[in-house]
């Protein structure tokens, strides 16, 4: 990562009555996750955005690249470190896995449009780049092999580049309409260009117009994007093209292989329709004028005078610098300042790194857009780019409530108004579109969360239940996926046709069996939860229901001298245990027995029910034991794939199902081994590298998980409990609830191995409990005071961790 020297922003840490300024930029590599284990190669990495975006922001300005290995091909992101560039397109998700979404609105400087350039063919025209990249909060330059150098920033709904050619070049610009990021093995989820249009001004100085895209990693239907660009200086020369369509269409139509053709050029206007051709413009300046070229882009889901109107009101000046400052500040002001820490020990570099990190990259997503609705008009407002609740519902969501509960609250009321339009609230969302479902309905547990730690403003809470039961009662219709037709992807819970009758999602009659159970039982204890005050006669059916996963539990089964465990079981209600092993699930995909997680992971996964769990694992010793086990290494027997990718051990920190088994320690009171235990997971695994986090980060999970580690707390979803871990720093000053102050100190950090807890107070005063309260220290604010030690202490004495869903049926 390299620093650009004009960004300079500081925020005052106040230790007792000593103020230091601190620069928080110095502190955040917006490259961790860039690359996997296998070095060149994004596959198996975070998966990353790289580029100009402020918190939130609908507008993700960055390069788009091809990656010459299609086996290892991962471009979710836009960014690899290798790839060969594409475009410069103004939206991307960040961290996500699957085929890619976006990489749409888009421009590519070029030095030549003749032979063997043909712009209906980027194979003809991308490029590698020379050099180290350099990236950091607003800001991104790269030099291409042509000898343009191209740098870019980004504000919530418009982005800024600026290309510098060589002297003499020539310096065209090519303007994409028909430009998306691809999937490069193919299948049923590539995006597709559907149509649009683009309209030049007199002079080529500003250009408008749309572009509609559809499908994607969530199967998406068709969106449209307005976009209004406009050049620092008009062009030499402007001219519209227009050219068959080659890119296959999955369900749409399916073009023969025929060789590229060449473009033709019009005027000012090209508009395609459906399945029709692609279309674009190339700028062109004079090779004697001056040898940058600067552009400014605004996009709106709405409207082309929208589009401009962002573009004028966000970025508002030709130095690119201005709307890097403006970026930076937004971070700092909005999220790096919500946690300080001393940053005078040399010793504390590498975490602040990883702290300030993973701050930002768990504010990229989901998108505001509010204002930005094309689909319903309301008052409410509006979220995209749920990139998934299943992955963010674990430890992300209850961050955002505590950090950013303004933001929150409004992600809260735009799922509710998703339902209340059209029908559920999604699991994924992207492109103004539900989809796809990976296991549960888990909106209702973002609800829950939300609504037992406190949350309520102008959260209509009447019509989020109501949002939840529809999910809880009502099986949406078969979309008849490609990925699984066996039921709907696109939203709810597909397997209720199981759950409801047979009290477990059955094997024979549904895909993922196994984890679609364990995931049903927690929605449904969530509906418990909220029941409990808007509707209490429900109460007991959805806490009835939450018990439901013991209904897979097969109490005499054994593997690996362990016995007990949840196994596929037939609609008839018999177990199919033939050449049943719970360390393997096919291909973790979604067809197979368990999603992302094999059955012996997904065993450790009830939160809401720990007690019934250590008793059917067979008691504290055994429960201990099996959770001593899978931390050894070579004990997996899964191919991870990219989800796990260099991960030997049955404990796999790369996906979400396991993010809370570390800590099932705490469950029998032996809070240090749980400490022990995350402090393993995270200094193996998370790294101011490029290769920093163990998989996609899906959307800031995985570096959400990492910030509550460093905290020394972590959440346990649905529920108000907070575990106990052990804080990184000796001082940590956090904004809670918008304007409180939680203070987490501790003593006796000095050697590295000094983290196990020796003794914990709570607002002042002594603490023997290895969890706490939301309302002890996150609403009110509060302080808690750690003394550490090398060595481990059975210093919480208390009851260990509620376990508010203890039924057994």
């Amino acid at each position: 990562m390299a620093t650009h020297s004009r960004l300079i922003a500081t925020f005052t840490f106040l230790a007792g009555s000593v103020a230091a300024q601190v620069d928080y930029l110095q502190y955040v590599n917006v490259l961790i996750g860039s690359e996997g284990p296998y070095p060149g190669q994004a596959f198996g990495g975070g998966d990353i955005f790289v580029g100009g975006a402020v918190p939130f922001g609908v507008a993700k300005v960055g390069i788009d690249t091809y990656e010459d290995n299609v086996t290892l091909s991962t471009l979710n992101g836009g960014y690899t470190p290798q790839g060969r560039v594409t475009a410069i397109s103004m939206m991307h998700e960040s961290g996500t896995g699957g085929p890619a979404k976006y990489g749409v609105v888009a421009q590519m400087p070029l030095t030549t449009v003749d032979a063997p350039v043909n712009i209906l063919d980027n194979s003809t025209y991308w490029q590698r780049r020379v050099g180290n990249d350099t990236a950091q909060v607003g800001y991104f330059k790269t030099e291409l092999e042509s000898g343009v150098t191209v740098e870019l920033s980004g504000a919530r709904h418009s982005g800024i580049m600026q290309y510098t050619y060589p002297q003499g070049s020539e310096k065209h610009v090519l303007v994409d309409v028909s430009h998306y990021l691809p999937d490069e093995n193919g299948g049923s989820a590539v995006q597709v260009f559907l149509g649009g249009q683009i309209d030049l001004q007199p002079g080529g100085k500003i250009y408008t117009g749309y572009g509609i895209w559809g499908g994607g990693w969530n199967e998406g239907a068709p969106f449209t994007v307005f976009f209004c660009g406009e050049f620092e200086k008009a062009p030499d020369q402007a001219q519209t093209f227009r050219g068959r369509n080659t890119d296959p269409m999955q369900r749409y139509h399916a073009f023969s292989n025929e060789p590229y053709q060449q473009a033709m050029f019009g005027n000012l206007t090209e508009a395609s329709g459906p399945l029709n051709d692609r279309i674009g413009a190339v700028f062109t300046w004079s090779n004697t004028s001056s040898t940058t070229v600067r552009s400014r882009v605004g996009i709106s889901f709405i409207s082309a005078d929208k589009a401009c109107a962002f573009k004028n009101a966000e970025i508002k000046s030709w130095d690119l610098n201005d709307t890097v400052q403006a970026a930076v500040h937004e971070w700092n002001a909005d999220v790096f300042s919500k946690i300080q820490v001393p940053t005078d020990a040399p010793q504390n570099r590498t975490n602040l790194v990883l702290l300030y990190s993973s701050l930002y990259f768990m504010h990229l997503m989901p998108s505001d857009r509010t204002g930005e609705n094309p689909l319903w008009q309301s008052s409410e407002p509006s979220w995209d780019d749920f990139y998934t609740a299943w992955d963010i519902f674990r430890c992300t969501t209850t961050l955002y409530q505590i950090l950013q509960p303004s933001y929150y609250e409004s992600m809260i009321r735009a799922l509710i108004d998703i339902w209340r339009w059209e029908g559920y609230m999604p699991d994924g969302r992207s492109g103004n579109y539900n989809g796809l479902v990976q296991g549960g309905s888990n909106a209702d547990n973002i609800l829950a969360d939300a609504y037992v730690r406190g949350l309520r403003g102008n959260v209509n809470w009447t019509a989020g239940y109501q949002a939840m039961l529809k999910d809880a009662e009502v099986q949406p219709y078969n979309t008849f996926s490609f990925t699984d037709p066996s039921a709907s992807v696109k939203e709810g819970r597909g397997a209720l046709n199981d759950w409801i009758p047979l009290g477990y999602v059955s094997s024979d009659r549904s895909t993922r069996a196994v984890s679609r159970t364990v995931e049903y039982a927690l929605n449904d204890f969530a509906l418990a939860q909220v029941a409990k005050d808007l509707a209490p006669g429900d109460v007991e059916k959805y806490m009835n229901r939450s018990a439901q996963w013991q209904n897979l539990w097969v109490h005499d089964f054994t593997s690996l001298n362990f016995t007990g465990f949840l196994a596929p079981r037939l609609a008839n209600g018999t177990f199919n245990l033939t050449d049943y092993n719970p360390a393997l699930c096919g291909g973790c995909e979604w067809q197979d027995i368990s999603y992302e997680a094999t059955p012996f992971e997904y065993s450790f996964t009830i939160p809401h029910d720990m007690q019934t769990l250590i008793d059917f694992m067979g008691g504290e010793q055994a429960f201990e034991e099996r959770l001593d086990y899978i931390f050894q290494a070579n004990t997996s027997q899964q191919n991870l794939g990219a989800n796990g990718a260099a991960i030997n051990t049955i404990m796999n920190i790369g996906n979400e199902p396991d993010f809370a088994t570390p800590y099932g320690y705490h469950y029998i009171n032996k809070q240090a081994k749980s400490v022990e235990r995350t402090r393993q997971l995270a200094n193996t695994y998370f790294h101011d590298a490029p290769f920093g986090v163990p998989g996609n980060s899906d959307a800031g999970a995985l570096n959400s998980w990492l910030i509550w580690q460093m905290l020394g707390l972590y959440p346990v979803v649905t529920q108000t409990t907070i575990l106990i871990g052990s804080p990184w720093f000796s001082d940590i000053n956090m904004t809670v609830n918008g304007n409180r102050t939680l203070r987490i100190t501790a003593t006796g950090l000095d050697n590295a191995d000094s983290y196990y807890v020796q003794s914990v107070k709570v607002n002042g005063q002594p603490w023997t409990k290895n969890w706490l309260d939301h309302a002890d220290v996150m609403v009110e604010g509060g302080s808690i005071e750690f003394e550490l030690g090398s060595e481990m202490t059975a210093w919480a004495t208390g009851e260990v961790p509620p376990s508010p869903g203890h039924l057994v049926l």
